[in-house]
């Protein structure tokens, strides 16, 4: 765009300012270099991005949007002359987030037409994506989607328990995402400007996980030259996560029982107390109820962690959430890793859909970022899935169509729905997102036969063991 220095113009008029300064929607004009000239009080909330700290820089620097380097709808502007209306993209905000946005742009031209340079105003649209993703049935809280009743119920209640002090208990398998739910209840709660501090219990032996959580003074034990604070201290007016709290011993359990009903703690060689000031989340995969009983967990120490209790459900009994968490981990690894892959094709999510995940979300998400590593841009296909991943799902398919394979995925979603609502076909239709009539006809339609009564009144499955629940 090469434009003579004579024809640039300077600041737009007071009046056109003022209006710019007044609309809701961001505006930015560039010269022939693509420097930022102006940039109205709408682009500096969305974007984050102070004005002073704007003009003069390439507008690509500033917005990190992901149309800039191989899609500019401003170039293209330039170059053909042509205008973009209202064209969906996204930028990176100053705090590193992601904001949908739509463009628009046009040439600005002096009064003999000649071209001075571009101008772009782009919508924030991120009260629209969250009214659709409500529409389509998703619900999220901070980097947690999930369009699953079971997932559901639990994530509209976190905003009510983060509101307490209450200390929580987060039961689920591994991979199910207790650390994002002891995020989210951190960032909801009145401790959010608080640390928080994630210590893995079963990572240490007894005598390190002791001096981790309490610190110690100089002098405790041979090598302790100088004061070291614990986590309890670290994680002061923050949210505290023991992670794997089944693992503890049982003398260290005694420890922890003395923190939370006293909210003291001494640090190892110390002479006296020092307050605890944190909110305490306990993690675990195992069935703490069942080592209770089995006496290797107290049962004191139990109930005064469970005061609130989240079971997450794995990822094979919430299907209907893997091609969400498919897409939610596509757009997360574009935004980190600056690469335009679209998605997933038909054959790849029928592969994805059918995995058991005995790793649950976290093993999703590593297949997704396996893919990134193999793709820059374009759609996600079977080649780009690890190679242990497609033989093993082909296999159980039988080579069969991938229609054929969605009716058999779709079929077992049904079955199990049924199952863990005992029987109760309503209850399961509900759990589903479909109407009963719905849930009958397709009954009908794969042949699946039915447990003896309604299933309303069923009886309480048998208490587990004390085990890990499965990896």
């Amino acid at each position: 765009m090469a434009i003579p220095e004579a024809r640039r113009r300077g600041p737009a008029p007071i009046a056109t300012s003022a209006i710019l300064e007044s609309i809701s929607d961001g505006v930015f004009t560039v010269d022939p270099e693509w420097r930022v000239l102006s940039f109205n009080r709408a682009a500096e909330l969305i974007t984050g991005v102070p004005r002073e700290e704007a003009i003069g820089r390439r507008c690509s620097d500033v917005f990190r949007a992901s149309m800039c380097e191989a899609d500019c709808a401003l170039r293209h502007t330039v170059e053909s002359g042509a205008a973009v209306v209202n064209k969906a993209t996204f930028i990176i905000n100053a705090a590193g987030k992601r904001i949908p946005i739509s463009v628009s742009t046009a040439l600005l031209r002096d009064e003999h037409g000649a071209v001075l340079g571009g101008a772009e105003t782009f919508r924030d649209l991120s009260i629209i994506e969250e009214l659709r993703t409500q529409v389509r049935g998703r619900f999220q809280v901070g980097d947690i989607v999930s369009r699953s009743s079971a997932m559901r119920r639990l994530l509209e209640v976190l905003p009510r328990i983060a509101d307490s002090e209450s200390t929580i208990l987060l039961q689920g398998e591994t991979g199910t995402g207790k650390e994002l739910v002891a995020r989210a209840i951190h960032g909801l709660s009145g401790r959010r400007d608080g640390p928080f501090v994630a210590v893995n219990c079963g990572a240490l032996p007894d005598t390190l996980l002791e001096s981790e959580l309490f610190g110690y003074r100089a002098g405790a034990f041979t090598g302790a030259t100088r004061d070291k604070p614990g986590r309890f201290a670290l994680a002061r007016g923050g949210t505290l996560l023991l992670d794997e709290i089944g693992e503890v011993s049982q003398a260290l359990q005694v420890r922890l029982l003395r923190v939370l009903q006293e909210r003291q703690y001494e640090p190892l060689g110390a002479t006296r107390t020092e307050a605890s000031d944190v909110r305490v989340i306990a993690a675990t995969n195992r069935d703490l109820a069942a080592c209770v009983e089995s006496g290797t967990f107290r049962q004191d120490l139990f109930y005064r962690i469970k005061v609130m209790k989240l079971e997450l459900p794995p990822l094979r009994q919430r299907r209907e959430d893997i091609p969400l968490l498919v897409q939610h981990f596509v757009d997360a690894f574009n935004a980190v890793q600056n690469r335009r892959v679209t998605g997933v094709s038909p054959d790849v999510l029928g592969v994805l859909t059918a995995h058991d995940y005995p790793g649950n979300v976290r093993e999703l998400r590593n297949i997704i970022e396996h893919a990134f590593v193999l793709l820059r841009e374009g759609q996600i296909e079977l080649e780009h899935l690890p190679g242990e991943l497609v033989p093993v799902t082909s296999a159980r398919t039988g080579g069969r169509k991938l229609v054929e394979t969605m009716k058999a995925i779709e079929a077992r979603a049904i079955r199990e729905a049924i199952e863990r609502n005992g029987g109760n076909r309503l209850a399961a239709a509900h759990e589903l997102g479909m109407h009963k009539s719905t849930l009958f006809r397709k009954l009908q339609q794969f042949g699946i036969d039915l447990p003896g009564p309604d299933g309303r009144s069923h009886a309480e499955a048998p208490t587990s063991t004390c085990a890990r629940k499965p990896d």
